[in-house]
């Protein structure tokens, strides 16, 4: 490791723009997109914004740990889908509901009621063909000037990329499960 001098003076100019609604998109293989996602849920709720949460891969009954502090916060999230793509019994039935979920998002963030939508695990409906891309661009660009939207997911198209304020892409440099190490509550679910 290579010790640092801490910076003595301010790395960079305060910005001159208007402040206005983002589009963020966390993507990559390594771990940690949702959970990024969730943090600025969390944020923007404890300001006292309004903030709507849809999964899109996510059963609506799901009860990961995320979701118990999200009830007892008083966050709605929605659960889009019937899980993982390899455990459907209907990969038809997977994508009418991806695609009856896009209706409920896509409303939410046209309304102007949320100070931010997040619209976790959205990119594998968009890349398995399930969404049509050029609609969820089109939502993005028509949404009121102060909605934020937060995307997450794998693979991120790069139209959406080109069209976001800020992209975080997780790197996967090591993770447990790829040593044997199963997926474990409080940290996976």
């Amino acid at each position: 490791m290579q010790i640092e001098t801490p910076p003595a003076e301010k790395p960079y100019d305060k910005p001159q723009g208007e402040r206005r609604g983002l589009i963020i998109v966390n993507t990559g293989d390594g771990k940690g997109k949702s959970t990024a996602a969730f943090g600025l849920a969390l944020r923007a709720h404890g300001r006292g914004k309004s903030v709507k949460i849809f999964q899109f891969m996510k059963v609506p009954t799901a009860r990961f740990g995320e979701h118990r502090m999200f009830e007892q916060l008083g966050l709605v999230v929605e659960g889009l889908g019937d899980g993982f793509s390899w455990k459907s019994h209907d990969l038809d039935h997977s994508a009418q509901l991806a695609r009856d979920g896009w209706q409920k998002a896509k409303a939410a963030i046209l309304s102007g009621d949320y100070f931010m939508v997040t619209l976790d695990e959205i990119t594998y409906p968009l890349i398995y063909g399930w969404l049509p891309l050029e609609d969820v661009l089109e939502t993005l660009r028509a949404r009121p000037v102060d909605v934020h939207v937060v995307l997450t997911g794998r693979r991120a198209p790069p139209e959406l990329i080109e069209l976001a304020d800020t992209v975080t892409e997780m790197t996967l440099i090591k993770h447990a499960f790829r040593a044997g190490i199963p997926a474990q509550r409080g940290i996976e679910d």
